[in-house]
């Protein structure tokens, strides 16, 4: 079974994802802001893939995403899962290492096609 961290600081879109993303298989793992996806991430070189917001508290998503490719260590794939829709903060997720972008709201069908898109579905 794939293991995807979900980072988004709230927990009613955590939950939301999660019930997408359980009935397709997969095993979900989730962090309210990007330090604690550090942490978990630091501690665990199990997952697959992250689905990550970019407004968070204390380490926003694309200060995790520049730290995680600095680290050196487990590089998953990351699919940004955001509201902004302006192509300079679309690019800004592209340059730190973010794979993918889906725009919020989605649905099972267009989160389905991303994880094809980046090889783990």
């Amino acid at each position: 079974m794939k293991t995807i961290l979900v980072v988004d600081d709230s927990a009613t879109i955590r939950a939301a994802i999660r019930r997408i993303l359980e009935p397709m298989g997969y095993q979900v793992r989730e962090a309210s802001d990007g330090a604690q996806a550090l942490e978990y991430c630091r501690a665990h070189q199990d997952l697959d893939a992250i689905l990550l917001d970019i407004d968070m508290p204390v380490l926003d998503g694309i200060g995790f995403l520049a730290q995680l490719r600095e680290s050196g260590g487990a590089q998953p794939p990351v699919v940004m899962c955001t509201a902004h829709n302006s192509i300079g903060q679309i690019e800004r997720a592209l340059s730190a290492g973010a794979s993918e972008y889906i725009m919020k709201p989605f649905d099972a069908d267009i989160l389905g096609l991303k994880l094809a898109e980046i090889g783990i579905a």
